[in-house]
């Protein structure tokens, strides 16, 4: 079936689920309590990098980092003095990472923010009119924060270049790039249409089953191909629905099987 013949499916699921009353529990709910889009970004870069394991682990481990940074993230880092960054993320864990690579990642950030102005300003550098995804632009933007880390990030900041799918950072850029009723935005002058799918399993399955691609592998190349299929269906937002299909997958009481079958079927979205 083509996938354009899913347009209403994926519209009545946008409509019903993209509202903040589904966000929890979701590390962008984090985003909320800042209305600098300065603040907000370094919220971002800290809440993508950890947003994987238990979703439980994820709430916890980025409240323990936010409550460091204190209500003005964007404030605190660039005067944050790197021994005392490091001794208060002393003992942290998130699964594979410690709190000294959490501590080397925003010391880079804070190089960043002092070189640039702000994360945004960092990322801008990276995109050029030419290129018709943010990736070129993810990969100079990890780049300049990973050589101004002091340390060993671990694998908080995933390379574009070895293949990865970027999940973590694509969602970070969709939360600051879109503006809807759960995206909060804030960079502007990256433009939607940009953007690339946050491809996690859950997204990978429906688009096997919505024959979006054949790969099945969740890498890069497949997250490009989602991307594509998505674009035919909405050339100026590709992730539009991305947040709708997660719910899907996150929430205990919503279904993905009841949802692919209502697409082959033809019928209404689970709600």
């Amino acid at each position: 079936m083509a996938l354009q013949e899913h347009i209403g499916v994926l519209e009545r699921l946008y409509r019903d689920l993209t509202r903040r009353k589904y966000v929890h529990p979701d590390p962008l709910e984090f985003l909320y309590g800042y209305r600098c889009a300065r603040d907000r970004e370094v919220v971002a870069l800290v809440a993508s990098s950890l947003a994987y394991g238990r979703v439980k682990q994820i709430l916890a481990s980025v409240s323990v980092v936010l409550d460091m940074l204190g209500p003005r993230p964007a404030v605190y880092l660039p005067d944050a003095a790197p021994r005392r960054l490091r001794r208060s993320l002393r003992g942290f864990r998130h699964r594979f990472n410690t709190g000294q690579h959490v501590a080397a990642m925003l010391l880079g950030a804070r190089r960043v923010i002092r070189e640039s102005g702000s994360l945004g300003a960092c990322f801008d550098g990276g995109v050029k009119s030419e290129d018709e995804t943010v990736l070129p632009a993810i990969q100079a933007f990890v780049g300049r924060i990973t050589e101004a880390a002091e340390g060993d990030c671990g694998h908080l900041l995933p390379d574009p270049a070895r293949g990865s799918a970027c999940k973590r950072l694509n969602l970070m850029l969709r939360w600051l790039v879109r503006s809807d009723e759960v995206d909060p935005g804030g960079w502007a002058s990256v433009e939607p249409d940009r953007l690339i799918v946050p491809l996690d399993t859950h997204m990978h399955k429906i688009a096997l089953r919505l024959g979006m691609t054949g790969r099945k592998s969740a890498d890069g190349h497949t997250a490009l191909e989602v991307t594509k299929a998505f674009r035919q269906i909405a050339p100026g937002d590709p992730v539009r629905y991305d947040f709708a299909l997660t719910r899907l997958g996150i929430r205990h009481d919503m279904d993905i099987p009841a949802f692919l079958d209502s697409c082959t079927a033809g019928g209404k979205a689970c709600t």
